[in-house]
């Protein structure tokens, strides 16, 4: 038996088939009940049924929040002790030890930065993977790389496969839903669908550059007619469309044009409640820190993720970024991380304790990165 394809960077490094393994198995399941008339359950029945994406765009410093290095800081100051790696082009200093301190928490003793006081509570709930590194050293590829497993070559975004595989649990809401997302560095194909069908890439809520209260889906309705009429025009637009699909077109852009004005007109009646957080009580609001102006616009994208979770939408992103690489400190770590890591905080913490108390979090794959961290 090969040992690499058993070790824990083997399992990552073919991670990049991970999401496409899960649409395979749903698909396969529901293959097999089809043909055989007869409930085909899973061999082994996955506990997630839904994920949350938490992208910290720029690339947060390993070291410096939950990869603690007491060597580190022993060597602060000392010259590399390895040759500088082919793939990194920017001036390398030397050795720096991370200004921030660390605690263990919780009955894991996990040691934690004094950045993530409010996360750190919840360290046992958390599982960790200080293993993972990536191979370009470049923002654009390195995010194309996280999010489709390929830094070269067009491939599905992870959420696009789980949509894929899963769809969503609400006929009037999209499977996958990226909120405030960035369009630089790979852009739309981060959660574009490749190959798969048009319908499974992500419906984008909002954009990076602006604030999280004004995130809303473009076109899904039109005020000046009333839903009937909404209807009538949808229905003669969709079988002119229909008829030139069936004579041969053969356009898989179209077919998927039919589904999205479906899917846009069913969503006008759902989108809009699941974005209304006026529904949430004041203690709801105070635990993601929406009543805090430093994490208001995060934490409002927290509680949105949830809500859409609770209402079976099946992967979810959330972007804490700007027009910029918002966690890409330079020069300037300190101070940076300081920032970013406050703005990002509470609301994960409370996103991570409301879907706790929901009952969410068993079956809720909730996962927080960016592209690459910082070298010692």
């Amino acid at each position: 038996m090969d040992a690499e394809c058993c070790s824990r960077r083997g399992m990552l490094k073919s991670s990049s088939i991970g999401f496409g393994y899960l649409a395979a198995a749903a698909l396969l399941q529901q293959e097999a009940m089809s043909d055989q008339g007869v409930p085909a359950p899973f061999h082994f029945q996955p506990r997630a049924k839904r994920v949350i994406f938490m992208f910290m765009k720029g690339g947060p410093s390993h070291v410096d929040t939950f990869d603690y290095k007491p060597q580190l800081n022993k060597d602060d100051g000392k010259t590399l002790p390895f040759d500088k790696p082919r793939v990194q082009f920017a001036p390398t200093g030397n050795l720096l030890g991370s200004p921030w301190r660390f605690r263990q928490y919780g009955e894991s003793g996990i040691p934690v930065s004094s950045l993530f006081p409010h996360v750190a509570q919840h360290v046992d709930d958390i599982c960790f993977l200080n293993s993972v590194h990536g191979t370009n050293a470049a923002h654009g590829g390195a995010a194309l790389k996280l999010h489709t497993g390929s830094d070269t070559f067009v491939r599905p975004g992870m959420g696009a496969w789980v949509n894929y595989g899963l769809g969503s649990e609400n006929d009037n809401l999209p499977g996958f839903v990226t909120i405030c997302p960035t369009l630089a560095h790979g852009g739309v194909r981060n959660w574009g669908s490749a190959f798969l069908p048009a319908e499974c890439q992500g419906v984008p809520l909002g954009v990076a550059s602006k604030p999280s209260s004004q995130a809303a889906v473009k076109y899904i309705e039109n005020t000046h007619l009333s839903t009937a009429a909404q209807r009538q025009q949808l229905d003669l637009l969709q079988s002119i469309n229909r008829r030139h699909l069936e004579q041969g077109a053969g356009n898989p852009s179209l077919d998927a044009r039919i589904k999205s004005y479906e899917l846009a007109f069913r969503m006008q009646s759902q989108m809009p409640m699941v974005q209304d957080l006026s529904q949430e009580t004041a203690a709801t609001h105070q635990l993601y820190g929406m009543d805090e102006s430093i994490t208001e616009d995060f934490g409002r994208q927290c509680l949105l993720a949830r809500r859409f979770a609770e209402a079976g939408v099946r992967f979810i992103q959330i972007t804490h970024s700007d027009t910029n690489v918002q966690w890409d400190q330079h020069s300037d770590l300190k101070a940076g991380h300081d920032k970013n890591a406050a703005e990002v905080d509470k609301p994960i913490a409370g996103l991570i304790a409301d879907l706790k108390q929901r009952g969410l979090l068993e079956d809720t794959l909730l996962l927080w990165g960016g592209e690459f961290g910082r070298t010692p």
